[in-house]
Order: C-alpha cells, then structure tokens, then sequence
C-alpha cells in the first residue's frame, strides 16, 4: 500500500518548489517534510526528487506526482456524492496563460466555482509553451494555444482570441510617419510580454522582417496595455483587452486590417474524475460568450 502522507509531502515540495514552502502549506516543520521524503526514497530503493533549487523528480517522483494529482481529483468527485468527507476545499492546479486571465477566463469559470469547494492554483505560462507542465504532470488542467493531447489527457477547442497590432497614434507619426513596413517596423521599438512570446516575431515575419528588433519586455498584461497607450512601443494586444482604447482613438492598428487570431485549447486529465469533465463542459459553453468560434 501507497502511504499518501509521504506522497503529499512530495507532491508539497514539486507544487511549492521547496521544503521550506511545502512545509507551510502542509502545516509542518521542514525537517518534518524532508524526513518524509527520506522515508518514501527508503521504501522505494531510489531517489524521488533531484535535490536543486527548486527541486525537480526524478522519472519514478514524476510519476508518483501524476498518481497524486489524479487520487485528489477522484477524492473530489466522492466528495460530490458525500460531501460529509469533506475536510475543506479542494485545490485544482492549472496553467493558464496571462492573457486569457486578464481578460475572459475569470467571468468564464466563475458560475462553476460558484458551487464547488474548489480553490485554484494558477500558474501563469505562455499560450505556447503551458501544456510543458501538463507533460509534466505538475498540473491538472492547462489553457494553452496547442491542440496536441498529453498521454492520458482530453483536449476542448474552445475558441479563438484575435491579436492586433496596436500603437498610439503619436507613437506611429514618430516611427511610421509613412506606414509601417519591414524598415520601420525593424527600427520602431515593440513591447513582448517575456522570452517565450513569440507573437511578436510572428508579426515581424509576415511584415517581411525576421532579425533582431528592439523591444521592451512587460510580464504583466496591465502594463503592457499602459505601454502601449503611453508611446513606448507597439505590440500585439488581445482585440477584447484593447477595446475601449481602440474605440476611442487612444490605440489604432499599426498595419490597417491585420489581425493574428490564437486558438485555445482546454487540456485534462482524462482520469481526472466527473468535476473536470464538469468544468470542461461549462468552460466550452462560456467560452463561445467570449471568444471567436473556433477553426474548422
């Protein structure tokens, strides 16, 4: 038999990255946590965890983190047809990239939550690059621009989120003064949102320019929107975030007409139980109130 106490304190240490946080959140001492670990390695005859900062599994603690998460969402689903086994809420770990956060997504999800004792863990990655951490077993659900399924995952298509390439109008008199082409728009400085933002590039290459570009870096889509309303730069900026500015005037497209449109993609474990097929359900209704239907 699994002792779950020693699989919760590794679970801990990955969804934490590190003894010291995992400890808090399980209401133990550190040394506490790290016995448990040592004691869960004694059992199995090898290592569970790849002591760096933060710590990383090994192939065997990848896979015991993959039957954790999924013994939590089964608890969950008992839990619906017995909720005197409740000890609290349950907390369900998604990638989910920054834009759909700022934007759709809270509205989308909020009826659900609404009638579930469930609290979320939300790991803000790219829409290119979150399903990494659905490979990797560290979370249970992932919002992201890939239609390719993990092993032992479900995929929704949920809807697309269009793209323009916004500026200031003083902005584009200074840079673009006669349109944007691969010149200018190799001169002009852009705002991307981090190293794995590849939306900006895409832009670049369709306009005719594959090199290096100046560019500011902004990890918060507020400030990124701020930005480019202040003049500093142009960047793609999600059609349903920049409304208002476009309708005022404050921001207009930096090639009239262009528009890059980012599929979504709704991945889950499949064994996940019945409450994440509830919400994989509830989040393709809400989307179509939100998003551009999705490709054929």
């Amino acid at each position: 038999m699994l002792d779950y106490k020693l699989l919760d304190a590794l679970a801990a240490v990955l969804t934490h990255q590190g003894f010291e946080r995992a400890a808090r959140a399980l209401g133990l001492t550190q040394s506490a946590v790290s016995q448990r670990i040592k004691l869960l390695e004694a059992r199995l005859g090898q290592p569970v965890l790849v002591r760096g900062s933060p710590p990383t599994p090994t192939e065997l603690g990848q896979r015991l983190l993959n039957h954790v998460q999924q013994v939590q969402l089964l608890e969950g689903e008992l839990i619906q047809d017995a909720p005197q086994l409740a000890l609290g809420h349950r907390q369900l770990r998604i990638a989910i990239n920054a834009d759909s956060l700022a934007t759709w997504w809270p509205g989308a999800i909020a009826g659900y939550l609404k009638h579930q004792a469930i609290t979320l863990d939300l790991v803000i990655e790219d829409q290119e690059v979150g399903l990494e951490r659905m490979r990797l077993g560290e979370v249970a659900a992932c919002l992201c621009a890939s239609d390719m399924p993990v092993q032992g995952a479900r995929v929704i298509a949920l809807g697309v989120m269009r793209y323009r390439a916004l500026a200031s109008p003083d902005f584009m008199a200074r840079h673009c003064p006669q349109g944007a082409d691969a010149g200018s728009l190799a001169q002009a400085p852009a705002i991307i949102f981090g190293p794995n933002d590849q939306l900006q590039h895409r832009f670049m290459a369709a306009h005719g320019f594959n090199g290096p570009f100046p560019h500011h870096r902004c990890a918060s889509v507020e400030g990124f929107l701020r930005l480019a309303h202040a003049g500093l730069g142009f960047g793609l900026i999600p059609e349903i975030q920049a409304y208002r500015e476009l309708s005022t005037g404050e921001l207009e497209d930096v090639v009239p007409g262009w528009h890059l449109d980012v599929p979504l993609y709704w991945h889950y474990w499949r064994h996940g139980g019945e409450p994440l097929e509830r919400l994989g359900r509830h989040l393709a209704d809400q989307a179509g109130h939100h998003l551009l239907p999705p490709a054929d």
